[in-house]
């Protein structure tokens, strides 16, 4: 008998009908690292940046990136995945360099196309009456210009079914933005769309999805390396 990944006891090999003894197969395990990107200037001042270009770690964000590579360069990465804008890329940069391996860019994990949106107040925006939408029903809201979340939600779970199907039995690391992450957990632990929201995911964290034969399980998730406690803000206002 051997304990599975589960903590439950399985035969190694189990009797054939003509008594011979075969040998158990073993499931094909992945690990998925969902690592959202650093701080940046437009994250320190409360601005939506969406995908606007240019958008480069700030000091604390490059820090961040640093303490990530230090905190997964023991894992055994196979491979490193990227959205296409700077600031994912700088995140990703210094963990590839410490493994020796490149970048692989990959748009399904691209930002939200926030349209109109793009570049606005978070603090003015949580005024309007869409942002309750947003908060409360994003199922049925769509960024005026731009796409609606649930379109989000599904090409990032097609780019990650793609990138399981070619690294089995491995673990990948994807580097990605707050809500393209939060949606990707709320489809993996089976929590309805509408309340994707109520997930934290905050700059330079990493979460983990395991998945035996296909079938998902969130091993943690907004772990944040230099942390060794939450950090509660409070408004002076």
């Amino acid at each position: 008998m051997v304990e599975s990944d589960a903590g439950t006891k399985v035969d190694a090999e189990s009797p054939s009908q003509d008594g011979a003894r075969t040998e158990e197969r073993k499931p094909v395990v992945t690990y998925v690292l969902l690592v959202r990107h650093g701080e940046n200037e437009w994250v320190s001042s409360g601005k939506l940046a969406g995908r606007t270009p240019n958008v480069h770690l700030n000091d604390k964000g490059r820090a961040q990136a640093e303490a990530l590579a230090k905190y997964l360069a023991i894992q055994p990465i196979e491979a490193i995945y990227s959205s296409p804008l700077e600031r994912c890329q700088e995140t990703a940069e210094p963990l590839a360099q410490v493994l020796g391996m490149s970048v692989q860019i990959e748009p399904a994990v691209l930002e939200v196309d926030y349209g109109d949106w793009h570049g606005v107040d978070l603090k003015k925006a949580a005024k309007s009456p869409e942002w309750a939408i947003v908060q409360h029903y994003p199922s049925t809201f769509h960024f005026p210009q731009g796409e609606s979340l649930r379109h989000t939600q599904q090409r990032a779970i097609d780019g990650v079914e793609r990138i399981l199907a070619g690294h089995p039995n491995a673990v990948v690391a994807i580097f990605s933005h707050g809500d393209v992450i939060r949606t990707l957990l709320a489809h993996y632990a089976g929590v309805p769309f509408d309340l994707f929201q109520r997930l934290q995911i905050g700059t330079g964290s990493i979460s983990t999805i395991a998945f035996f034969d296909g079938r998902p399980a969130i091993v943690n998730m907004n772990v944040v390396p230099e942390a060794t406690a939450i950090t509660i803000k409070r408004d002076p206002s």
